[in-house]
């Protein structure tokens, strides 16, 4: 199984390739990545100075959640005017980079991180108010402590049918994908995939997050516009429950980067397993044919001679 990188390989590339070239070099590279996500990496004014502007589809939702406040304390001096047709821009200056190559490689990695930071928001949104939640729920017994019915389900609709469903409490968060399926092949494999996830738990990875699948919408979302049950089982909903131990200061940042890139990791996969099966069907197909040209029988040579009937008319055995 592959567990897919939460930064742009080919950004941090590029980058990586202007920050140690002592020539500068003009830029003009679209980069697609994931969700829709598409980078420009240019050099509009000088070679020196180089633009890195992202265009994300939810980018509306995600500032109704605190986006831009986290995009400013991750890029800070480096935010410039937004580029036209995308949704934020950073301009890095080749002659003002840090001295130290550490302080270097940390700038490359953070802005190859722009998708993973930019989708962020949310979670870290969730996970305060989650602590906050918890905190206040030290003063209640059992009985009276404060539940998530009434906490804020944060949409973030990501892609054109697709959204995910945010929810803190004061004991987890809770994070709905709704994912489409367009084949029937994809639906059982997702299954297979999807109860793998929970046998996991049961089996060995205890401390990992519960993992519930259906077809039709859990009832934390079932009351939100644009949510409905269409019956035909093309829309699948993969619930996360995360728990206080995913969520403290030490891992919360590893969890909200492996939940939300869940989506690309189970379609890619999905991909993967069908590729698969295919190039074994097609091995086995040839490993067939080879067994039937082998089972062909010969003609003798006898056979290939010619043979004489009682009037003496010649005739030749056809195989």
């Amino acid at each position: 199984m592959l567990l897919l990188e939460y930064h742009n390989l080919l950004l941090k590339s590029i980058l990586t390739e202007r920050f140690n070239s002592a020539t500068a070099a003009s830029i003009d590279q679209v980069i697609s990545d994931f969700d829709g996500v598409t980078f420009h990496i240019s050099t509009p004014e000088t070679k020196s100075k180089i633009l890195v502007s992202i265009s994300v589809k939810c980018y509306p939702d995600l500032l109704q959640h605190g986006a831009q406040q986290v995009l400013e304390r991750e890029y800070g001096q480096y935010i410039t005017e937004t580029e036209s047709g995308y949704d934020f821009s950073l301009m890095v200056d080749l002659e003002n980079l840090p001295a130290e190559q550490e302080a270097k490689e940390d700038l490359i990695r953070r802005i190859s991180l722009l998708k993973r930071n930019t989708m962020a928001a949310p979670f870290e949104k969730a996970i305060d108010e989650h602590h906050r939640l918890a905190e206040a729920a030290k003063g209640f017994n059992s009985e009276t402590a404060p539940t998530g019915e009434g906490t804020e389900v944060m949409v973030i609709r990501y892609r054109e049918e697709e959204a995910m469903y945010i929810q803190a409490s004061h004991d987890r968060v809770t994070v709905i994908f709704s994912t489409v399926f367009r084949e029937e092949t994809d639906r059982i494999f997702g299954k297979v995939f999807l109860s793998e996830f929970v046998d996991a738990r049961r089996r060995a990875i205890q401390n990992a997050p519960q993992v519930l699948y259906r077809n039709d919408p859990p009832l934390e979302i079932r009351n939100i516009p644009g949510v409905k049950d269409d019956g035909t089982g093309d829309i699948g909903y993969i619930t996360f429950v995360l728990f206080p131990r995913h969520l403290t200061p030490q891992r919360r940042e590893e969890s909200i980067s492996h939940i939300q890139t869940f989506r690309d990791y189970f379609h890619y996969h999905i991909k993967a397993a069908k590729a698969y099966m295919h190039s074994r069907m097609r091995r086995r197909v040839a490993d067939f044919l080879k067994v039937l040209n082998r089972a062909k029988p010969e003609v003798e040579e006898s056979e290939k001679k010619e043979k004489k009937t009682a009037s003496g008319r010649s005739f030749r055995v056809q195989a």
